[in-house]
């Protein structure tokens, strides 16, 4: 089956990829095609929703490590949800993306991307 990658944007600057299928050989191309679309909107965030992800390789890798770094450099974060347990094992054993928020699920970075805006209106002294 062919990767199928489908992008939203769930909030003003946050998006999300989900992959469904193979980030493989034979799928990176479209991984990389779509994420880049996503990266030329100027996002805050990007979201990994890898509920549907399979399955990933060395170039399916490459594609998110060049997203964090494009990221940082732009001041933005990626993070992932829905981590299949065989991809949560590859991340594990490369250690090729430590620094990356990983969540059980949407529900669980919804309540930490509005913790997260919360502080910032807060500001540092806790006021508004």
């Amino acid at each position: 089956m062919a990767l199928k990658v489908n992008t939203a944007v769930r909030r003003p600057g946050i998006f999300t990829v989900a992959p469904i299928g193979s980030i493989d050989a034979a799928g990176y191309a479209t991984f990389q095609e779509k994420v880049t679309s996503v990266l030329n909107q100027s996002p805050d965030v990007v979201i990994f929703d890898m509920e549907y992800a399979d399955y990933i390789n060395s170039m399916g890798i490459r594609v998110l490590v060049k997203t964090k770094k494009a990221m940082k450099k732009s001041g933005g974060k990626i993070m992932f949800i829905n981590l299949q347990p065989q991809i949560k094992k590859v991340f594990e054993i490369l250690n090729a993306l430590p620094s990356l928020k990983v969540f059980a699920s949407i529900q669980e970075l919804d309540d930490y991307l509005d913790a997260m805006q919360a502080k910032s209106r807060l500001g540092p002294a806790g006021d508004l």
